[in-house]
């Protein structure tokens, strides 16, 4: 019994060991393949091959475009759980099967009752000036 939980210790630890390994690589490989010295040009911000103009610190985006960002990341990974429980749906008895799914997305309608109630999804009218 001793040597199964010394191979999985190792094998722990080499899975570890390799995670380490491409981290530190990505590191090095940067290291050696980039230039130098840094030259102005480089500082600056590419577009498209054109020279930039202006400040990109000049402009200023609503937070409601942050929000509607943040609950859709929430609601694409919370989605992804549904994929298991379809996959699933012929192994549990069909009762049980949609209930939990019911419950899953009730929580996730109480979320976007909650953010409604909020006011996350009403945006005021930007004024012509700003």
């Amino acid at each position: 019994m001793t040597e199964q939980y010394l191979l999985d210790y190792m094998y722990t630890f080499l899975f570890f060991l390799c995670g380490l390994l491409v981290a530190v690589s990505q590191y090095l490989i940067s290291w050696l393949v980039s230039p130098p010295t840094i030259q102005k040009k480089t500082l600056e911000p590419y577009e498209c091959g054109m020279d930039p103009f202006g400040s990109a610190w000049d402009t200023r985006f609503s937070i409601s475009y942050y929000l509607y960002a943040l609950i859709f990341l929430a609601f694409d990974v919370d989605i992804l759980y549904l994929f298991p429980v379809a996959a699933a749906y012929n192994r549990v008895s069909g009762l049980r099967g949609i209930v939990e799914m019911f419950v899953f997305i009730a929580i996730l309608s109480l979320a976007i009752i909650y953010a409604w109630n909020k006011g996350v999804f009403s945006w005021a009218k930007r004024r012509k000036g700003y």
